[in-house]
């Protein structure tokens, strides 16, 4: 299991952008992480006021970097960074709402450096919320 303060020696995203507390397992082929989500975003602050919920992007950024962790981790990759470079077949099944815990697993579909493609799935109370194919370039 990783920190929060883990996460951030192996990506460059830090708060309020950090959207992973912590990492449950990484493999070779993905990783799994949480964010418990306590309604003090600063999403919900304007999405929406009188019914907060997580905006879909911010779903694919989480997925995002529970992926780049998993990529970062390995040796080949130490020390750079992921960047998107497409999201494709995303679907939004379910709202996330304030005090939700969003489950975050991520698949590595193919990796190619210095491109890498990982299929996203989150998750509250064991039901699908989002999904999506995630493209990124690694790089320095």
């Amino acid at each position: 299991m990783l920190t929060k303060e883990q996460i951030m020696e192996i990506i460059p995203h830090r708060p309020p952008m950090l959207l992973v507390d912590t990492i449950l397992e990484v493999t070779e082929t993905g990783a799994k992480g949480e964010l418990h989500l306590t309604g003090e975003e600063i999403f919900f602050q304007g999405h929406f006021p009188d019914n907060p919920i997580m905006p879909a992007v911010f779903q694919l950024e989480a997925l995002a970097q529970v992926g780049a962790v998993a990529i970062l981790s390995q040796e080949a990759h130490k020390g750079k960074t992921a960047f998107y470079t497409s999201i494709d077949k995303a679907k939004f099944r379910q709202m996330v709402h304030p005090h939700d815990v969003l489950t975050l697993e991520v698949e590595l579909i193919k990796m190619r450096a210095p491109l890498a493609v990982a299929y996203g799935k989150a998750f509250v109370n064991g039901q699908l919320a989002s999904e999506a194919e995630i493209k990124c370039f690694i790089g320095t």
